[in-house]
């Protein structure tokens, strides 16, 4: 017990000590790692196991909330497939020239290939967890960041699998049928209901015919947790399972950052070869901006995606380590990646906070071009003549549009960055578009309608609400009435001290709907 309160101790000061001078606790659980090391306290054997589970139960997530149509636009299969190939030509000479500097000892042009390659690949934890902070896994530079890192991933288990010097299971076969099994098999889950037995299936669901099942077979139990999540996407509840594992996954994710820091404590040497390694990271994004605008994207989509993936992935670890154990690659290695993919975490951090309203701004800075030679899904909206709108379509959002709509007679346009929550919308014959309502173009294009009386902000991200409210003011847009919900009560005063017209915390709203109905039943019901 001694033991487990010594790192609840310093894990927690950490993270109390990053969100205090305002970066993400996930950089204190990183300087955890290395001060529980730098203390010689013993690894606990089984923080290892929670981490591969936390990263299990994170890739499971996303597939859960992933539509396979996303991964078929060419701004991600290009953007990945190129991106790697860029990367590893010019990593493999930058890392070359590095070795003739005389930085570290030469290796052959293969290993310096397959560094150049792992390199060039982002980190799928640190990008969706980002992602998730913002609430921004639909939107439309979520997407293709969720996109690249599957085929990044793809391309990782080929190097893993020629890395461990065998081919997958001729049983991996088996999985084409094995899967639609599965997934004819697992149609009523949801009947299990969202409680614990719920929650258990879905960690059931990622870990054995997922996890373990593919390591079997010779194939990442990564890739298989992602699969098992696809499996049950397409089914009822498949949004609900995600938000209760939240939590869970969250807490284990945080075992997966300290472990890093057990890698070994860094010398000179490997923080200078780490340092060195850390100007690539700049080309990453030049190269991903490049290629998403080339593309059809708009700067700030092709901002945001490059920033987001401008990191190196826990990937690149895994195979180092495996290289050392199998002998072609020498031991340093290890331990200096480990501190350029940390270090690449906190100047990621630094580069993506929660607000994206700083990299909308330089963004408007960059090259622009004629909104018909912008990819489609990435054009400025036409908003109409509304007298209302409703930023975020969720279920307050929508229950907000009815009530606006149809007890008191406004035009009412809703707002939604999920492309296929906006189809399922307006297939019930919803008023909504597709918009990112933190984005400096989509309120410039709002604001062109005079018609506008009403603002409301139903997004479920405080920041994402924050953020809009803010580019709504940038344009001096003063008379119209600004109405927000918000989850906690920090937040309704934090929203009534930006003086918003209107607050609602959620729960307080709905008790008083439910009361106020239940007063109006009742007063229907002859007395006896």
């Amino acid at each position: 017990m001694g033991m487990v309160v010594t790192y609840l101790a310093v894990i927690f000061g950490c993270g109390l000590i990053a969100k205090v001078v305002k970066l993400p606790p996930l950089i204190g659980f990183l300087g955890a790692g290395f001060a529980l090391n730098a203390l010689e306290v013993e690894q606990v054997d089984a923080l290892s196991v929670l981490a591969d589970i936390g990263v299990t139960l994170m890739l499971f997530a996303i597939g859960l909330r992933l539509d396979l149509r996303s991964l078929l636009g060419k701004h991600v299969w290009v953007t990945a497939g190129a991106h790697m190939l860029l990367l590893t030509g010019i990593g493999t000479l930058f890392l070359a020239g590095m070795s003739a500097l005389g930085l570290f000892a030469p290796e052959s042009w293969q290993v310096l290939a397959t560094l150049a390659l792992v390199l060039s690949f982002s980190s799928t934890i640190f990008v969706v967890k980002i992602l998730q902070e913002r609430g921004d896994e639909q939107a439309l530079y979520g997407s293709i960041c969720i996109g690249v890192l599957i085929m990044q991933d793809i391309a990782a288990v080929v190097v893993i699998s020629i890395s461990r010097g065998q081919a997958p299971s001729v049983y991996s076969l088996g999985l084409l049928a094995l899967i639609p099994l599965l997934y004819w098999g697992t149609r009523h889950w949801y009947r299990l209901g969202h409680g614990d037995l719920g929650a258990l299936f879905g960690i059931a669901m990622a870990l054995i015919p997922g996890y373990a099942l593919f390591e079997w077979l010779g194939l990442s139990g990564s890739l298989g947790a992602l699969v098992m999540g696809l499996v049950l996407a397409p089914h009822p509840g498949a949004d609900q399972l995600s938000h209760s594992l939240f939590t869970v996954k969250e807490l284990l994710l945080v075992g997966f950052f300290v472990t890093i820091g057990f890698e070994g404590l860094p010398t000179w040497h490997n923080v200078t070869v780490a340092a060195v390694l850390l100007l690539l990271l700049p080309l990453h994004a030049v190269v991903y901006w490049g290629l998403l605008w080339l593309l059809g994207m708009r700067n700030r989509t092709s901002v945001l995606s490059a920033l987001l993936l401008s990191n190196y992935s826990e990937f690149a670890l895994i195979i180092a380590a495996m290289g050392v154990s199998a002998g072609w690659l020498s031991s340093h290695w290890l331990l200096s990646l480990s501190i350029a993919e940390s270090a690449g975490f906190v100047v990621s951090a630094v580069a993506n906070p929660r607000s994206v309203s700083l990299a909308s701004r330089f963004a408007q800075h960059l090259p622009a071009r004629p909104p018909h030679k912008i990819h489609p899904d990435d054009r400025p909206i036409e908003l109409g003549e509304a007298t209302a709108i409703v930023l975020g379509m969720g279920r307050v959002g929508h229950a907000t549009y009815q009530q606006l709509t149809d007890a008191h007679g406004y035009a009412v346009l809703g707002v939604e960055h999920d492309p296929f929550r906006v189809q399922k919308l307006r297939e019930r014959g919803v008023n909504v578009v597709e918009g990112d309502a933190t984005d400096y173009d989509f309120w410039a294009r709002l604001m062109g309608s005079s018609t506008v009386r009403i603002v409301v902000l139903a997004m479920p991200a405080q920041h994402a609400n924050i953020d809009a409210l803010r580019e709504l003011r940038s344009f001096g847009y003063g008379r119209v009435t600004v109405a927000a919900v918000a989850s906690y009560q920090e937040d309704v005063e934090e929203l009534e001290e930006l003086g918003l017209d209107a607050v609602i915390r959620l729960y307080e709203g709905a008790g008083e709907t439910l009361a106020d109905r239940s007063v109006s039943a009742d007063r229907q019901i002859p007395s006896h």
